[in-house]
């Protein structure tokens, strides 16, 4: 697999370029400053998970499409274990395992999340009409969508709009994991 930061680079500057946008324009349309763009495309800076939501929302990609490499497209995918592809930490208190990158035939990730303990984070808004999926494999954690904390457990699952303001924390004292499904149904194949 190729180092993360550059892949990060070249995505980044794939998808700016393809759409034909300067520094400034990215910056712009992404709330990012052009430094910052700049350094993530020279892979001399690795970005949180918020400002890598920012660029993916601004730019209309997949949050994974910068996480990891797309595979080839078969009919059955087998996945190594996500300890193999977790990204230690991606955020303070968040680790991600992209098991499936966004896959434009299908308009979705999906991801292993693990929530560390006293990890909280509202999360900004997506672009309109994405939503997000989460279930809880193991642990316990809390929500938020439509300005109410959702409490939720082992088992357990909530759908909500990821293009309104939600949030997520584990006020547990046991890491949360959790499988996520986020459905971008703007981006185009």
């Amino acid at each position: 697999m190729k180092n993360p930061k550059d892949h990060l680079a070249q995505t980044l500057k794939k998808a700016r370029k393809g759409k034909g946008l300067s520094l400034d324009k990215t910056a712009d349309l992404t709330g990012v400053s052009k430094a910052m763009l700049g350094q993530i495309e020279r892979g001399e800076s690795s970005p949180t998970v918020s400002t890598l939501w920012k660029i993916a929302t601004g730019l209309d990609v997949s949050l994974t499409s910068f996480i990891e490499p797309k595979s080839p497209h078969s009919a059955a995918t087998l996945v190594r274990t996500a300890d193999d592809i977790r990204q230690h930490p991606a955020a303070e208190g968040l680790q991600i395992a992209p098991l499936y990158p966004y896959d434009a035939a299908l308009g979705f990730e999906y991801m292993e999340l693990t929530f560390e303990s006293g990890y909280e984070r509202l999360s900004e808004e997506h672009a309109p009409g994405v939503i997000e999926f989460i279930t809880i494999i193991s642990g316990a954690m809390e929500v938020l969508s439509d300005g109410t904390w959702h409490a939720l457990s082992e088992g357990q699952s909530i759908r909500f709009a990821g293009d309104a303001p939600h949030g997520y924390r584990n006020k547990s004292q046991q890491p949360a994991k959790v499988l996520s499904v986020i459905h971008y149904p703007y981006l185009n194949p």
